[in-house]
């Protein structure tokens, strides 16, 4: 026999070989990406109480704190700045027409809702009779 043929069936024979199963491939990576996931939350909510830790303790050092302010001299405080408003915009009043309009979608979307409990379903019969009082008035009070 060819030595040559030999090798070529011993390549193909590693090639034939049957792969790990994808689990036992990808459980690795799973635990690695699991256990670094963990450690970061971890730390995340170890500084935030730190932090917050911080925050408290001149309060609760009370004495300690007014001790020390006394000792040093004092800086002016800086007051934090007021944000300007926006302006309110007044807008035009909705004319009754399209009041009507608004007014019978929300009916048709009350009719849609499927109540879950008796409370439920009589608040929601409430409410659609008010939408249907509204509707057929003669005047519909302002928005």
């Amino acid at each position: 026999m060819d030595p040559s043929s030999s090798s070529s069936t011993e390549g193909t024979a590693a090639e034939l070989a049957p792969k790990k199963p994808f689990l036992r491939r990808i459980f690795p990576f799973l635990l690695v990406v699991n256990f670094a996931v963990g450690a970061y939350v971890l730390l995340r909510t170890t500084e935030k109480k730190s932090a917050e830790k911080e925050e408290e303790d001149p309060v609760k050092k009370g004495v300690s704190s007014n001790q020390a302010e006394t000792s040093k001299p004092e800086a002016p405080q800086q007051l934090p700045l007021p944000r300007p408003e926006a302006p309110k915009v007044a807008l035009p009043p909705v004319p009754e027409s399209r009041q009507r309009e608004l007014f019978k979608w929300i009916l048709e979307e009350k009719r849609k809702v499927k109540p879950g409990s008796p409370a439920e379903k009589k608040k929601l019969n409430e409410e659609k009779a008010l939408l249907k009082k509204y509707i057929r008035a003669e005047s519909i009070p302002n928005l």
